[in-house]
Parts: structure tokens; sequence; C-alpha cells
């Protein structure tokens, strides 16, 4: 942060920031934080001397001194103002940057009986997390749909099997493995979730792969109505897999790099993705030293991964959301590529990425890869 006296305002650039303004007196209150497209003039309103009264927010009665710094995208600019409301408000910072938690599909795992839900919380618990998803019906309607390819309960009390239980339409239209009724045992119904968590965690793969296979097989057998109902499985299998947005994954695999604009001429910013924890920003330079560019963009983004995934549950939980309301937003700016880890991401898909941010040939909303 850069530091700025109340009468230096005219020296400040008027350019996009993140900016405190903070009390004469040491400990006499909390900073005014704020963040504008315009720096300075956005200081000479708060801090304009007035002979009359107004109702327009005015600070130069009770300003002391301002830090400021500057910033190049929205997404640097959004990661600043959070840390720093995080920092200086750790009460209310949450609804000062009216950060809303996204959507995820959770296998619960920490019951004998895993079931699938709809959250908007992560925890540090026995769960598998799929998402995030741009809203919760969206995350709602891909839940209902992929369930029906598979037998596991979506009933939601804590199970005391008994034969006796009444059971539900689920188990009557055999689309669950009634563990209500004692139909299956604790070591049966866990199988069916491995399923159920591998259809998660590869994506739909392991499913398709695996239906390809049957099909495959029954067509050698001259089955060909079977085969053909393998056939239909697979483009169903398919259809459920669009009803995913485009971030979504196993969180434990959500790695990723942005690349965006910096306030520093020649320079570029690097944030990266590890597990849905952010790091960074790290300054990029284009022109800087003898290495090639696909080597030094490797050791900045392997550097700034160590570095990462650091933090409580809700922490992480934060940072997903800040991922969420940027990638989803329609003012998103520079370019994201992700992958299902750092070995896997493409260098060269990064490389040029780079190329186009570099060139300000990216536009608000410009679309991300996924490796």
């Amino acid at each position: 942060m850069v530091p700025v006296e109340i009468d230096a305002i005219e020296q400040v650039p008027d350019a996009p920031a993140v900016f405190l303004i903070w009390p004469r007196e040491d400990g006499a209150g909390q900073p005014y934080l704020g963040r504008t497209g315009l720096l300075r003039r956005r200081l000479s309103r708060l801090l304009k001397k007035r002979d009359t009264p107004s109702k327009i927010l005015n600070l130069r009665e009770v300003a002391g001194r301002i830090e400021y710094a500057l910033t190049g995208s929205q997404l640097e600019s959004t990661l600043l103002f959070y840390r720093l409301a995080r920092l200086h408000f750790p009460d209310s910072y949450l609804k000062m940057i009216k950060l809303r938690m996204p959507a995820y599909v959770k296998l619960i795992l920490s019951n004998a009986f895993p079931r699938v839900s709809v959250t908007s919380r992560v925890s540090g618990g026995a769960s598998l997390y799929y998402g995030p998803f741009r809203t919760r019906a969206q995350a709602e309607l891909f839940s209902g749909q992929f369930l029906d390819l598979f037998q596991i309960r979506r009933c939601e009390e804590n199970l005391n099997p008994n034969a006796a239980h009444p059971g539900c339409i689920y188990g009557e239209m055999n689309m669950c493995l009634r563990p209500c009724q004692e139909v299956v045992t604790v070591e049966q119904y866990a199988t069916e979730v491995e399923r159920v968590s591998q259809f998660l965690k590869t994506d739909g793969l392991a499913l398709i792969e695996k239906t390809s296979a049957t099909r495959d097989r029954l067509s050698e057998e001259m089955d060909f109505e079977e085969a053909a109902k393998m056939h239909r499985k697979i483009e169903r299998i398919r259809q459920i897999l669009t009803l995913r947005d485009d971030l979504v994954c196993d969180l434990e695999k959500l790695h990723g790099v942005a690349v965006a604009q910096s306030a520093v001429t020649g320079v570029l910013n690097l944030f990266v993705i590890r597990e849905g924890w952010w790091t960074g920003p790290v300054a990029f330079e284009l022109n800087a030293g003898s290495a090639s560019l696909d080597r030094r963009l490797r050791d900045a983004v392997h550097s700034a991964a160590a570095s990462g995934k650091n933090g409580t549950a809700s922490e992480r939980q934060e940072h997903l959301a800040l991922l969420a309301k940027w990638f989803y937003s329609s003012w998103r700016d520079g370019e994201f590529l992700q992958a299902d880890s750092f070995e896997e991401l493409s260098y060269r898909k990064l490389v040029n990425a780079v190329a186009r941010v570099a060139k300000g040939t990216v536009t608000a909303a410009a679309p991300s890869e996924r490796t």
C-alpha cells in the first residue's frame, strides 16, 4: 500500500485502485475501505472541503492519512479488497464485500450409509465436494439427474436399518438399494457409493468407460438389443454432464491459473488456484531474463502453487466463492486455465493466454480453457 497525505491528493493517479482512509488519531476507529476505477476523483469527492452541510459522505474532518494500491484488473481489485476487509473488519467483512457462497453437490462420507446433498458450505469433514455451480438451482438439477444413474438413498434421515421400515417410493421403483430395510449390507452399499464417488471424481468418465465396455461386449455377443440400451445410457450420461457449469469438478482437483493485467507496464499478474485456494498475484515480467517464456511460467506457477493451500475451512470456502464470483460474472477480465493437476496444466495454452492478455485482446467474460 502506498501512503499519501490528505493535502497531496492531486498527486494521486486517476486509475483503478483499492484504498484506505485512516482517522487522524491512531486507534480512534476503523479505516474507510473502498475501491474505485478513478482514484483521484473518488478521493477528491470524499475529502473535499465543504462550506455548507451536505448529505454526501465527506471524511475531510476525520481523515488523517490515505493508503492505496493501484490494481490492473477486476480480479486483483476483488481479491485485495477481500483481504483488506477481512483484516480490518473481521466481524463484518462478508457483508461488506457482498460475498455469496456458491452451491456444491456433496457426497457425505461420514455416515455409515452415505448420501448426496446440495450445500453452500464447505467443511473439513469426510465428504466429497463437487462444484462450484453457478446457482443452487443448477446444482439441484444436476444432483437429481445424475442420481438416477445410481441406487444410493435420497432420504435425509439417519438410518437405523430395520426389516420393518416402511421404505420409500425410490425403493419401490428400484432406484435405491433400500439399506433402511436391511436389503443390503453396509459393505454392499459402500460398493455403490464408490461408483458414485468415481463418477464425480472423473467427471463421469469412469461410468462412460465401463458402460462403453459393456456395450462393446454385448455387440460382440450379437445381443444388439441390450447393446442399444447401453448406448442410450451413454448418451444419457453425456446429457447429464452438460448440466455442469464450467468450473465444476471435484474440489480436490480444482487447480488453475488466472492471467490478468497489472497496473505496472510490462508486467502481468498471475493468480494461482490450488484446490480452491487463491495465491497471488505473482508479478510476471514479460521481457525479463534470458529463459524462455514457457520456462519462466512453469517456475512462477509451481512456486506460487507450493506456497498456497493454507488456512481454515471457512477461508477456503470464501476463496472458492471469490473464484465463482469472478468466473461466472459478466465483468470477468483476464483468462483462466483450469486443470486436474499442475502436472497436467497445458503451458502451451498458458503461453498463448499470456500473449493475448499482454496484447489487450481479452475482453470481459473471456472464455476459459480446461486441460
